[in-house]
């Protein structure tokens, strides 16, 4: 005899399931919503950067083609004489002589004097928060804020510059310091220095702070000095903040502007122009926006490049084990 609740479970209509079924579908409509989500949040960046980087960049390409005084229409249409114009200018081969040689003076003086404060201040030392916020103050204010102060304190006759050089014995000095053109770019590079030299410091710092203490007192154990720990262990496991210490000076110094335009405005007699004052000058004050754009571009390609260069070539140890194969971290 047939059991009674199998047969009424037997006889119930079962649901048709459609072929694909119901997973894959639900399945694409969350793949769609998150790719929404994605647009919603990367085309007004996308929007921002098409405006305000890659725009202007074409609008230089094609501006640094004509001879145009900034008003009026493009019409005059000059080729690459722009560009050849660039290295036959000797005030643009003396910008590219400047920013090489302060590119130099930040490398080898202004990034060791970081690195010795921040082994210093590393120390147990006391009272050294204060001397570590005293020693990244300058790097808070603004550029124009210290190009108007140190302005006056290399005021000829009253400055306190003067003072102390005439204290110091060193007459020879007063009144030269932004005057003369043998001594406007080894005074802009000490301001350089006093305004950034605190920055490069507290990323020592951190990178020192990052270096396990057992690995120190492991070579110490074995019978390492102190200039052997900071030669053999520190300096190696510090190599990554340093080789990003160095890309950010050099690409500041190429692009160095408003603390020197505002404290000599490029001169005297072109003695401490940059690539970037020699654009502003040309763009805003002598009305040859054609030639601005054509320097603007190589100021451009000379930052790319070197970005370029410095990525492949020095920071590629760095970056080879951020990225895994499979995209995780």
């Amino acid at each position: 005899m047939p059991d009674p609740v199998s047969t009424l479970t037997e006889s119930r209509p079962r649901p048709a399931v459609p072929a694909g079924g119901p997973a894959p579908a639900r399945q694409g409509l969350r793949g769609l919503r998150s790719w929404a989500s994605v647009a919603w949040f990367l085309v007004p960046a996308l929007v921002l950067f098409l405006v305000f980087v890659l725009a202007p960049i074409g609008v230089a390409v094609y501006t640094g083609l004509f001879k145009w005084g900034g008003a009026g229409p493009m019409d005059e249409f000059v080729g690459l004489e722009n560009y050849t114009r660039l290295f036959h200018d000797r005030v643009f081969l003396g910008d590219l002589e400047r920013g090489l040689y302060l590119i130099v003076l930040s490398v080898t003086v202004q990034l060791p004097f970081a690195l010795f404060t921040a082994v210093l201040l590393n120390q147990r030392l006391r009272g050294r928060a204060f001397y570590r916020m005293l020693f990244f103050a300058p790097y808070v204010l603004s550029e124009v804020v210290t190009a108007v102060l140190f302005t006056m304190v290399f005021l000829p006759g009253t400055g306190m510059a003067d003072h102390l050089a005439g204290a110091l014995g060193l007459e020879g000095l007063r009144g030269k310091w932004l005057a003369d053109p043998s001594t406007v770019v080894p005074t802009l590079f000490a301001v350089m220095t006093w305004k950034y030299f605190g920055f490069h410091m507290m990323l020592f710092l951190a990178g020192l702070q990052s270096i396990p203490g057992e690995v120190l007192e492991a070579a110490s154990i074995d019978g390492a000095g102190v200039w052997q720990r900071f030669r053999h262990v520190t300096l190696p496991l510090l190599g990554p903040t340093i080789r990003i210490s160095v890309f950010l000076s050099v690409i500041g110094a190429i692009q160095l502007f408003d603390l020197v335009w505002v404290m000599t405005a490029g001169g005297p007699n072109h003695s401490s122009e940059t690539m970037a004052i020699s654009m502003f000058q040309f763009g805003f004050k002598r009305y040859q926006v054609g030639y601005a754009g054509a320097i603007s571009v190589v100021l451009f390609m000379i930052s790319v490049v070197f970005s370029l260069f410095y990525q492949r070539y020095v920071l590629r140890r760095d970056l080879s084990g951020a990225v895994t194969p499979g995209g995780g971290r």
